[in-house]
């Protein structure tokens, strides 16, 4: 995600012609974009963004839990 940030920031200083990035070829300018969708690929055909969604998701449901026992008078589990 920073480094689509990253892209959008240096188009809108290149579109707009602002400070020495001005001066830099297009092929600076979009090189991001690329390495963006190559992380992207990346990331969905090894199963890094599914797994980090559910660990998560994972996260969310044992902080619900430990939060109904503690208001159940019970104590938690200890953190994995």
């Amino acid at each position: 995600m920073y480094l689509l940030g990253l892209s959008l920031v240096l188009l809108a200083l290149k579109y707009f012609e602002i400070g020495p990035v001005a001066a830099w070829s297009w092929w600076w300018i979009l090189a991001p974009f690329g390495a963006t969708a190559a992380w992207w690929a990346w990331a969905d055909s090894t199963g890094y963004t599914k797994r980090k969604a559910v660990e998560k998701m994972e996260k969310r449901k044992r902080d619900r839990i430990d939060k109904q026992k503690e208001a159940l008078g019970m104590r938690p589990r200890k953190p994995r």
